[in-house]
């Protein structure tokens, strides 16, 4: 199995054209499914996995106010999950989750302090997140070291800048899976994805399941 896996939750309004199914329902079970996958990393003992949740565009959405709603509905429910406390899975949230409305921070960050000194499973998951921005604020970090004379412009590598991105202490993804009609990445983990196998699954998130991961798995292992 890889050690990292990356995924994208997409193709949400795909899914609810052709199921018929309302938008609120859609966001329900698109935040709920969460709960499947951590099943499955645990199941299929990956040390890492890493959901592209919410893109930092989710503001503009004429559905921002309900996909917050089902959101915090979620982390609320999050920490009845047995398996995460079990298996000692820390929470992580990766992106500027704590630009959104105040009622959607507490349950996120109450989440991410339970878990926070666990190290068996890592969840990351991506919200508010821009991969661009990712680097831009690494850059910024490493700006103000500069201006501060902590450290000299001329030492700055590749790896200063893993140092300092979001997802600086977590092993590139070995396999990204894209879920949604779509192929277009959107940014995801723009930093550290340039070496990662990339799976287009043609399922959306609500459709995708274990026997679409395993092909993905399988395609990864062919290289």
């Amino acid at each position: 199995m890889p050690k990292h896996v990356a995924l994208t939750m997409g193709g949400q309004l795909d899914h609810a054209r052709a199921s018929n199914m309302t938008i609120e329902e859609v966001f329900k079970r698109m935040f709920s499914k969460i709960n499947w996958l951590i099943d499955l990393q645990i199941n299929n003992n990956i040390p890492i996995v890493t959901v592209y949740v919410l893109t930092s565009k989710v503001k503009d959405s004429p559905h921002f106010s309900l996909i917050m709603d089902k959101m915090i509905e979620f982390f609320e429910n999050l920490k009845n999950n047995s398996r995460i406390y079990e298996n000692k899975m820390k929470v992580s949230v990766l992106g500027k989750w704590y630009d959104l409305p105040g009622r959607a921070i507490e349950p996120l960050k109450a989440m991410i302090d339970e878990t926070r000194d666990y190290d068996s499973f890592f969840l990351n998951l991506c919200i508010n997140y821009d991969g661009k921005d990712e680097i831009v604020d690494a850059c910024k970090i490493i700006g103000r070291r500069i201006a501060a004379g902590k450290i000299d412009a001329d030492t700055i590598d590749k790896e200063a800048i893993k140092d300092n991105i979001y997802s600086s202490y977590f092993l590139p993804p070995d396999l990204l899976i894209k879920t949604g009609m779509d192929k277009k990445l959107g940014g995801f983990l723009l930093w550290d994805t340039t070496d990662s196998h990339v799976c287009f699954s043609g399922r959306t998130w609500l459709r995708f399941n274990e026997a679409d991961f395993e092909r993905a798995v399988d395609e990864w292992r062919r290289g």
